[in-house]
């Protein structure tokens, strides 16, 4: 409940109209952590998770949530330890996790990375700052040696958006899917930022075989999962994703696969920003 709780407040504050209200909201935001393995821990907050290296060669993380947290965010870190920030990794261009991305370079001295269409989609923003923007681009990924682990960044293409990483801890064991997992609830599949309903598929499927059975997953949202979990949610897509394909191949329109719906199993997926009736519209428009 808490975890769905900070789901919809986070999607409340990206489409607020009220900058009071979002600053009053990002004021009684508490950033807690969790270890996972080995350098690696997890913050929790507003907005998507993020993962954490932290050892005697610095501190790498991954993703930063909205930039009112960032000093909140830094103080958790120093919590962990207290050796210097070094880097920063978008998984994807949301501003939920992207936010932070200038106090880090500018305040923390942090280089940033991502794939080359986080810079570009963040560089398209009216609003942006150019110390928002990642320094360092890759096309297919990149791989840091660090803390003792080797930790692979890995662009899937297509899926949640076209902006997609994820990073794998191979000594720690440990996957960061960015937004390519949304534990327990339906997902948000970016159709308007390049994502697509087969490759998200296509992306979670590969990913979960990669994964040993006792592997642990920071998800982009919810709680810290297992191999199993990713399972569930992806025979949830798949399910659900032919179901709605039924409905349009026998000519359905999307308000009466809405009105359909897709049955009493996948009630408890939906949640307050991915609705049923929105996942469902997603699958139709996506397919």
């Amino acid at each position: 409940m808490i975890s769905k709780f900070l789901m919809f407040t986070t999607i409340s504050v990206l489409f607020a109209s009220s900058s009071t209200f979002a600053q009053d909201d990002f004021a009684n935001v508490e950033i807690t952590s969790q270890p996972v393995s080995g350098s690696v821990h997890i913050l929790n907050g507003m907005g998507g998770n993020i993962g954490v290296s932290a050892g005697e060669e610095g501190i790498l993380i991954i993703d930063d949530q909205f930039a009112p947290l960032a000093e909140k965010i830094a103080n958790a870190i120093g919590d962990i330890a207290k050796t210097p920030m070094k880097y920063v990794v978008n998984t994807h261009y949301h501003g939920d996790h992207t936010g932070s991305n200038a106090y880090f370079r500018e305040i923390k001295g942090s280089t940033i990375f991502a794939h080359d269409n986080v810079r570009k989609r963040l560089a398209n923003k009216k609003d942006h700052t150019h110390s928002e923007l990642p320094v360092v681009t890759y096309q297919q990924g990149i791989t840091f040696h660090f803390n003792g682990d080797t930790i692979k960044v890995m662009h899937l293409p297509a899926g949640h958006t076209d902006s997609d990483s994820v990073i794998w801890f191979e000594k720690a064991n440990v996957l960061h899917s960015g937004d390519l997992f949304f534990e327990g609830r339906f997902p948000y599949i970016d159709l308007n930022g390049g994502g697509t309903v087969s490759g998200y598929i296509k992306n979670v499927t590969q990913l979960i075989g990669m994964l040993k059975d006792d592997t642990k997953i920071i998800p982009g949202h919810g709680n810290l999962a297992s191999k199993a979990d990713y399972q569930k949610a992806l025979d949830m897509i798949v399910a659900t994703a032919a179901m709605v394909k039924g409905m349009k191949d026998k000519g359905v329109s999307v308000e009466d696969a809405v009105k359909l719906g897709l049955g009493e199993k996948y009630k408890d997926w939906s949640w307050s920003f991915i609705t049923e009736q929105k996942w469902i519209t997603t699958l139709y428009n996506g397919q």
